[in-house]
């Protein structure tokens, strides 16, 4: 058996919800953590094709090909989902009914979720962050708390099944909780 197959995750699949202007390395580290451990990553989009992903926000990186759109998805086909930052990202994502809907009901099915960055902008049109304690870039702070969240400047959080940091420096200790949240979490597919 290799590593992948014997790892925490085993068996389990999990979703990563992103678009055009995905901070690359917010995508690709957790993506590499949670297949490490041997779960399977699915890129969901809003869109079929590739996105393009970005450096520091304004410096196109590489592409990465989309799996299935977030419409054809189900929240019942994974255990647990990811969301990346990078500014454009996640604003291009609270405008979709389809991605909003699927964030939302990752949420209330207690599922693990991992936010980083600007993502939790997504968290916020979806209306899953009232009474919940997050972090995140310190220019969606106030949106957070606007919507009834409340906000600590740590590297990460852990509110039940949400696991969340403030930005790329902190991605060490985002994969290793988001890994154990999932973990901790079991499967969940029916």
């Amino acid at each position: 058996m290799t590593t992948a197959q014997q790892g925490r995750l085993a068996g389990r699949r999990i979703a990563i919800l992103a678009t055009d202007g995905v901070e690359e390395v917010e995508l690709v580290e957790p993506r590499k953590a949670v297949e490490h451990e041997g779960a399977t990553v699915e890129l969901l989009s809003l869109k079929n094709g590739e996105i393009q992903a970005m450096k520091q926000d304004v410096n196109n990186a590489d592409r990465y090909a989309v799996d299935r759109t977030v419409a054809d998805a189900a929240v019942s086909d994974f255990d647990g989902l990811l969301l990346p930052g990078g500014t454009t990202n996640p604003d291009q994502l609270r405008q979709d009914p389809d991605a909003v809907a699927f964030v939302r009901e990752f949420v209330e099915a207690d599922k693990p979720v991992g936010v980083i960055c600007h993502g939790p902008w997504t968290l916020v049109e979806a209306g899953v962050v009232n009474g919940r304690t997050l972090t995140s870039y310190p220019s969606v702070r106030t949106d957070i708390r606007n919507a009834g969240g409340t906000v600590v400047d740590k590297e990460v959080v852990i509110d039940r099944n949400l696991v969340s940091s403030r930005n790329p420096d902190d991605l060490p200790a985002f994969c290793a909780a988001v890994v154990d949240v999932i973990a901790e979490a079991g499967p969940s597919r029916a």
